[in-house]
């Protein structure tokens, strides 16, 4: 499915795009270079207006924020942007995510699964499938059985050979913020992930820009 037919669906009813970020006192917004320029990407390719004076001027108001704050930045088709932002605490550092496999898949086709945007409904409805105290964080895989993204998540395993894989973008999924860093610097690499995969994998993490790196356990009742 090409980009511009579910862009043009949803002109003039909602659909926007979307970075969700950190501030952090004394430092900022964590990784506002990269997540600006995905924005930027990504207005691009579908064709939103996106004025780089305005963005700016949405985010000025975080200068002197006191505290850390969840930060989420929207843009609309004709270049609209607008913020809101809550108060953030960073997850304990010996957090351990469960993590288990949904029914729903994506389509590895759908172009729109690279950008961050408001279509969120395949993704709620994976959320949907498990009780929030049965797993912290839900998977979805493609129409080839091959594992994708979390539901708010990217998902790294380490893998016998010692390296750590992160699913291509062909596979259909977000191009993330954290993932493009962690490719970049040489800490992950990019490889078609199984089930079969993570059940055998040294050690599993999902994450994201807002939240970094969570080791995870696969819920010991998911089989290949």
């Amino acid at each position: 499915m090409s980009a511009e037919g579910p862009l043009r669906d949803r002109r003039g009813s909602g659909f926007h795009l979307i970075e969700t970020m950190r501030w952090e006192p004394d430092v900022g917004l964590i990784r506002r270079d990269l997540h600006l320029a995905r924005l930027r990407a990504s207005a691009r390719e579908l064709g939103f207006a996106c004025r780089e004076d305005d963005v700016d001027a949405t985010l000025a108001p975080l200068d002197g924020t006191a505290g850390m704050r969840r930060v989420r930045l929207t843009l609309q088709h004709d270049g609209t942007t607008s913020l809101e932002t809550w108060a953030y605490t960073k997850l304990a550092a010996d957090a351990v995510w469960t993590v288990r496999i949904a029914d729903t898949r994506l389509a590895s086709s759908d172009g729109l699964l690279r950008h961050k945007t408001s279509r969120r409904a395949v993704y709620e409805t994976a959320r949907g499938e498990f009780p929030i105290h049965d797993a912290d964080e839900v998977l979805l895989r493609n129409e080839r059985d091959e594992i994708c993204e979390g539901t708010i998540t990217t998902i790294f395993a380490v893998l016998d050979d010692g390296k750590l894989y992160t699913p291509p973008l062909s596979s259909g999924l977000l191009a993330g913020v954290l993932r493009a860093e962690m490719i970049a610097s040489g800490f992950a690499e990019e490889r078609v992930l199984t089930v079969s995969d993570l059940t055998g994998a040294e050690a599993l993490f999902v994450g994201n820009s807002l939240r970094g790196l969570i080791p995870a356990r696969l819920a010991s009742s998911l089989q290949p």
